[in-house]
């Protein structure tokens, strides 16, 4: 035996050098960015094609590879739709630090890249529910009156839709406004519509990526029920000055950027502005003096974005970041009287967010990336109304304001670890201080009228820790798998939920996989939504020690593949989801949020449960001269309250059975590009009377029928735009010409009763139900510019 040993030592030993250098690894980090702009850019595959191996710049643009030494040099491969690819050689067995520049294709072929900008096909991701909008798509579709916004390109994906007629809410996957989480640059945004909910706040000049998750929500994301949209904006170009901008109907708009220190530091500022109410006021004026009154009326919206970015150190950078945005209608009229008399009306509603950022990105080593977040969130209307009048001597005055706000403290930290191209290691904490003034009401009033001020104010604080790892188990098979942990205290009252998330790919060829996820969430705020057209004036309040968080399970299944049919990619998936809700609320029958205050707004509401479910198709065509994609909804989504609709289960307001959508873009030129829209729904629920009664001699009431039990007409609609670029020795200028519902479709906004009674021949007219359209065939022209 000893002398076999012996004769095997030799040559074990000189076994071991190479197998000390298989086991040996090494690392190669650095970040990903626009060659012509310094941009970060986000989900860019970085893959070792030898070995298959990859991995995908994160939200900051940093990347990490970890890979089995090899005797010779690595060679990467970097590519990003909308750039040219890249190549670099690494030289065997060192760590690495390597930036990448990408160099963006033309303009042209840019700009008809469409939904799905990351690399990674979607057969091999763990990830469901889950799309990313290019800036330059949103750009490209049709546009309202001519303003480019984000929010209604993302109502014509599968499982997302609109509340009525050129609106911007969200509504996904059964679920209500206030379930989405909606981030700008980390910092939640608590009402993103302007003028009544038909624009979004904002700015697409200003964006970066924009990121909309259904389901399989990963467990670095909490607080919300429904979606999460994760909306970065640019950081400025840090190798030279430039702007664009564009002239609409109804706004203009300004975007400059540029180094305060080349490849160190940079800016960016950006505005808008709405001129109706400007264009208006000599119409409205010379209106109102031949009525014998005089003052003002009008509305406007306006919003700015700005962005510091400062690189401290090859491994440190620091952004600073602010959003403000405000509607502002407002009503100035007096009527003149004989002699002094006179009576004045002052009136105004106005609501706005501001939001503010300050982050910290350090490279700890080629492994472990550290994000640290302060964040500043307010959001709040104001309603006002001033009566005054003089009559004999006598003056008058009352006055009633109406107030409610929210605001957020919050600091964030998160930390990526990638060990080994099988591992993305992600985990992190948060803790919030919300403070909440659901009902504020103040009035006065002359010497014979009460004065008084109710002031509602609500502290909590909210805690959470997470972790999650997404995890390729073999070729075939990769989980991401993780856990949440909330806190929320209120009013002594201490909330917890522990949050499982799991989602899963298993490749079934290598073109098909199977997809499923899972996931729990909690949210601890809720938004009041009175049941007519939505205002501003729904309100934020907290859980407190009587009304319990919303709570949600969502499980999805499904398929996607990869295709490609001459030359040209495709790409398809298929998803079935189910989501029950537990602790929602609502108004109770007759309530609003006039008189909401701090002694009574619980009382005025009741809580129940929801259910959605149904199932989504999406294919998409990602390259050639014709891109876009179809989309197809088929869904269910239902509400129970024991004190509406006597117990019994109601359709939810927007449930909506079809929704179907169908975008195409096309380049008839290098200069000339035709984009159309087409989309379909069921139409809304609503609650009608089938009859009326009397009690006594005057008394008459409306005998309701169930709740949202009535179907109004189908909606459909098509937009198209027509867009022509022409190249200056500044820059570009692209002239739109754009029709939104280019058939003028007569959709309903909403139904009134006509009460009916007798006509000119003495015939009685019995009372119904008439429809009111709010947008028939619109055109538009816009010119934007880029220099």
């Amino acid at each position: 035996m000893k002398l076999r040993l012996r004769g095997w030592l030799p040559g074990l030993l000189l076994l071991l050098p190479g197998l000390a250098q298989a086991q040996q690894k090494h690392t190669i980090s650095g970040y990903v960015r626009d060659a012509a702009t310094g941009e970060n850019l986000i989900g860019v595959a970085v893959v070792h094609p030898a070995s298959g191996q990859g991995t995908a710049t994160n939200t900051y643009g940093f990347y990490s590879l970890t890979l089995p030494a090899a005797p010779d040099s690595v060679r990467l491969l970097v590519s990003y739709l909308g750039y040219q690819k890249a190549r670099w050689a690494v030289p065997a067995g060192t760590n690495q630090t390597h930036d990448f520049r990408l160099q963006p294709l033309s303009a042209e072929l840019a700009g008809v890249e469409v939904v799905g900008s990351r690399e990674e096909k979607i057969a091999q991701s763990t990830r469901m529910g889950t799309i990313n909008v290019p800036i330059t798509q949103i750009k490209t579709l049709p546009a309202l009156l001519g303003e480019v916004d984000v929010l209604k390109v993302l109502q014509l994906l599968p499982g997302v839709q609109s509340g009525g007629e050129g609106t911007s809410g969200l509504y996904v996957r059964g679920g209500s406004p206030d379930q989405n989480l909606i981030l700008l640059d980390g910092t939640p945004v608590y009402n993103a519509s302007h003028l009544f909910g038909f624009f979004s706040v904002f700015n697409a000049d200003a964006l970066n990526n924009v990121e909309l998750i259904k389901g399989g929500f990963p467990a670095r994301y909490g607080g919300r029920l429904s979606s999460v949209l994760d909306i970065s904006m640019k950081e400025g170009n840090m190798q030279k000055f430039q702007g664009e901008g564009a002239v609409g109907i109804i706004a203009s708009k300004i975007t400059l950027e540029g180094p305060i220190k080349k490849d160190t530091a940079s800016f960016i500022f950006s505005a808008r502005r709405t001129y109706i109410d400007l264009l208006a006021q000599p119409l409205i004026k010379a209106a109102l003096a031949s009525d014998n009154s005089s003052g003002s009326l009008g509305y406007f919206f306006h919003d700015l974005n700005g962005k510091l970015n400062w690189k401290i150190s090859s491994r440190d950078r620091v952004y600073l970041s602010a959003y403000t945005g405000y509607d502002k209608f407002y009503s100035r009229i007096r009527d003149r009287q004989q002699n002094d008399d006179y009576s004045s009306l002052k009136a105004g509603l106005g609501w706005g967010n501001l939001t503010a950022a300050l982050r910290w990105n350090r490279v700890l080593n080629n492994q472990l990336f550290l994000n640290t977040h302060l964040t500043y969130s307010k959001y709040q209307f104001n309603i006002g109304v001033e009566d005054e009048s003089r009559r004999g001597g006598q003056t008058d005055k009352t006055s009633l304001r109406y107030f409610s706000n929210i605001r957020d403290i919050s600091l964030k930290s998160d930390l990526d670890y990638l060990p080994s191209p099988d591992h993305y290691i992600r985990a992190g904490g948060q803790y919030i201080r919300h403070s909440f003034k659901p009902g504020a009401l103040q009035a006065k009033g002359s010497e014979e009228l009460s004065s008084f001020n109710s002031v509602a104010q609500l502290g909590a604080h909210e805690a959470s820790l997470y972790a999650e790892d997404d995890y390729r188990i073999s070729e075939r098979l990769k989980v991401n798998g993780g856990l949440r942990l909330n806190t929320f205290g209120v009013q002594g009252k201490l909330y917890s939920s522990l949050e499982p998330r799991l989602a899963a790919r298993f490749l079934l060829t290598p073109e098909w996989a199977f997809k499923a996820s899972y996931a729990r969430t909690t949210q601890f705020i809720h938004l009041l939504t009175n049941s007519g057209i939505g205002l501003p004036t729904d309100l934020w309040v907290p859980a407190t020690k009587t009304i319990r968080p919303q709570r949600a399970q969502q499980l999805s299944v499904g398929a996607a593949r990869t295709l490609r049919h001459h030359e040209q990619d495709y790409e398809l998936s298929m998803e079935a989801y189910y989501k029950p809700m537990h602790n929602l609320i609502e108004y109770r029958e007759g309530a609003s949020f006039l008189g909401t205050t701090d002694n009574n707004w619980e009382s005025k509401v009741t809580s129940g449960r929801g259910w959605a479910y149904g199932g989504e198709i999406f294919l998409q065509k990602k390259s050639g001269r014709t891109t876009g994609w179809i989309g197809y909804t088929l869904a269910w989504s239902e509400r129970k309250f024991p004190e509406l609709n006597q117990g019994r289960l109601f359709p939810f307001k927007y449930d909506r059975r079809h929704d179907a959508s169908l975008v195409v873009i096309h380049k008839l030129k290098e200069n000339l590009l035709l984009s159309g829209t087409w989309v379909y729904g069921t139409g809304n629920g609503v609650t009608l009377a089938q009859g009326r009664y009397r009690l006594g001699v005057y008394e008459e009431y409306d005998d309701y029928g169930p709740r949202n039990s009535y179907r109004m007409r189908a909606y459909h609609r098509m937009d198209l735009d027509l867009s022509h670029t022409k190249k200056k020795r500044w820059g570009e200028v692209v002239n739109s010409i754009s029709l939104y519902n280019a058939y003028s479709r007569k959709n309903p906004y909403y139904l009134y009763l006509n009460e009916g009674g007798t006509d000119v021949n003495g015939n009685e007219i019995k009372p119904s139900y008439r429809q009111i359209s709010l947008f028939p065939i619109i055109p538009s022209f816009s010119k934007s510019f880029r220099f």
